[in-house]
């Protein structure tokens, strides 16, 4: 399902999220694979960087585990909840129980994996976390992107080229949309199929191709290509030469 809901910050400032765990090669993951995804990623080990960081950074959202070797997840969103800190928060634990994963809700987690877990999916719900979150709807984003002579505005899903309006479908525009977050950038056509058509969609490679082929057609026709086949790649969109 399409969401119609702003899910990042202009174009030039990505989404933060602060990761803390105490397992190394869980941490570099989750860093790793954030950032490739765009996001401004911090990392930290236990609960009193978590603390520090949280309020130095300032994140949209944070991934917390819950076994921390100082004070658990726990105690940290609680210390977070009491200076007021409404960041959305996803717990990230080997606790599997109903009980644990109840804990973690009622002390104000907004979500809940265990591990092991899919990267996908994991990103898919923090994506989901701040889309849902008041936290990041009061902060009043910038909801024109800009690349050249083409505007989005993701608040009342108008479009334009050079001034001219272009009518697209809801599709249409989160593709169009996720084009304008990332200019300059080859997205692939499975990073084009998780993030338009969602991480649970069973759909296949040739639904990108069809839509970049539609989209082309109404921002591109009659006018210099800015949407540009990146062989064996995959797709860029770029402001005209």
């Amino acid at each position: 399902m399409v969401s119609t809901e702003p899910v990042t910050q202009q174009q030039e400032t990505p989404l933060k999220v602060l990761v803390v765990d105490d397992e190394p090669s869980i941490a570099q993951l989750l860093q790793m694979a954030l950032r490739y995804d765009g996001w401004d990623v911090r990392v930290a080990s236990n609960g009193a960087e978590a603390v520090q960081l949280a309020e130095e950074f300032a994140p949209d959202v944070m991934v917390l585990d819950i076994m921390l070797p100082d004070f658990d997840g726990m105690q940290v969103l609680s210390r977070l909840r009491s200076a007021g800190d409404p960041v959305p928060v996803l717990f990230l634990t080997a606790l599997g129980s109903v009980d644990d994963r109840v804990k973690g809700l009622t002390a104000g987690g907004d979500d809940y994996m265990v591990k092991p877990f899919s990267i996908e999916e994991l990103i898919a719900r923090l994506r989901a976390l701040v889309r849902r979150s008041h936290y990041f709807s009061d902060a009043g984003p910038n909801p024109i992107l800009r690349v050249g002579d083409l505007v989005l505005n993701e608040d009342s899903y108008e479009v334009s080229r050079g001034g001219e309006p272009i009518e697209l479908t809801s599709t249409e525009f989160e593709l169009l949309r996720f084009f304008m977050r990332n200019p300059n950038r080859v997205l692939s056509k499975m990073q084009i199929l998780d993030r338009v058509w969602s991480y649970d969609y069973q759909g296949k490679l040739t639904v990108v191709e069809l839509y970049v082929s539609y989209l082309r057609k109404k921002i591109d026709t009659g006018r210099e290509p800015m949407i540009r086949t990146v062989r064996g790649a995959g797709y860029v969109l770029k402001e005209p030469s």
